[in-house]
């Protein structure tokens, strides 16, 4: 695996990549429309676990990447243009090549936005392994999933108080020391989940509509100033069955298993807060350790409150 120049910061939760011929990952469609998948497992017989706070992608795999892998390392500034002009092009976004991961019949590339709507994604470059070729002029991505990510980081931009608040929050319980989040450069390798931050990120179903016309706004002009894309947003239309907020904290303590006492704190506390996004939140707090060929934290010890019984911020 090759990781490009980073730039830093965060989280993946939720959704390492599975690219089994070609795309599908599991995080953001949360089953599509009911439970959001935390982490997904990429292809591997080891579970080589280490620390979250040194995790930075290193180690990332996906199913039958191995010679994928070596191609792309060949032709990176080829793949490195294509993924930028890709993104400008058909999603009207500037983006930075943060890592290409080598799949079956093609590599991953993971992106992250400049500047705002700020999010994380990736395209996937087809690779012919008998024939040498790496097609970076068939170069795609799943739409669904894009759409998404431009979405949940429009949604951050309109609603940038209520991020704000939720943000200091969760950033003061990591002031405590008792727990801790992703890095910022595992978000940038291995993320590709959208709007994420070191303890959490959006996923929203297909069955959204407030934000809709937010991102056909921004899609027919990216420079729209942001008073206009929150005039855009139908909060008539909002269900928070569809828009999902997962956290997810780390044990700070290396020996430390998950505390159901703070675990119970953190659901408490975000059951009574009024002036943070809305949505349905999950909250999942793991021991310290990260398996690293995943950048799948969640384990049989892990502590969770999520679907069906979200937490309801309406």
């Amino acid at each position: 695996m090759m990781v490009i120049n980073s730039k830093t910061l965060l989280c993946t939760v939720g959704i390492s990549l599975i690219l089994g011929g070609c795309s599908d990952m599991n995080s953001t469609n949360m089953n599509q429309e009911s439970k959001p998948v935390t982490e997904t497992q990429a292809a591997s017989s080891e579970e080589p676990m280490v620390s979250v706070q040194d995790y930075k992608g290193e180690g990332y795999a996906l199913p039958y990447g191995n010679e994928t892998d070596k191609m792309a390392d060949e032709h990176l500034p080829q793949i490195e243009e294509a993924a930028t002009t890709f993104f400008k092009e058909t999603y009207k976004t500037d983006v930075i090549v943060h890592n290409v991961v080598g799949a079956k019949d093609g590599a991953t590339v993971f992106v992250e936005s400049k500047g705002e709507p700020h999010f994380y994604t990736y395209a996937v470059v087809p690779i012919d392994v008998k024939e040498k070729q790496v097609k970076t002029d068939e170069i795609w991505a799943d739409e669904f999933q894009v759409e998404n990510a431009i979405k949940g980081g429009l949604y951050a931009m309109i609603f940038k108080d209520e991020f704000k608040n939720l943000d200091r929050y969760l950033q003061s319980l990591a002031k405590e020391g008792q727990v801790t989040g992703k890095t910022e450069e595992a978000l940038q390798n291995v993320g590709g989940q959208g709007f994420m931050t070191p303890y959490y990120f959006i996923s929203m179903t297909s069955k959204e509509e407030a934000i809709k016309p937010v991102y056909e706004r921004y899609i027919r002009n990216p420079d729209e100033r942001v008073e206009n894309l929150r005039d855009a947003y139908d909060e008539n239309q909002f269900n928070s069955n569809n828009f999902n907020i997962t956290i997810q904290f780390f044990m700070g303590d290396k020996k430390a298993e998950p505390n159901k006492e703070l675990f119970n704190r953190v659901v408490k506390d975000l059951e009574e807060m009024a002036s943070i996004p809305k949505g349905s939140y999950s909250v999942f707090l793991n021991d310290h350790f990260i398996d690293k060929q995943s950048g799948d934290g969640t384990k049989d010890n892990s502590l969770e409150r999520s679907f069906p019984d979200y937490i309801i911020k309406q």
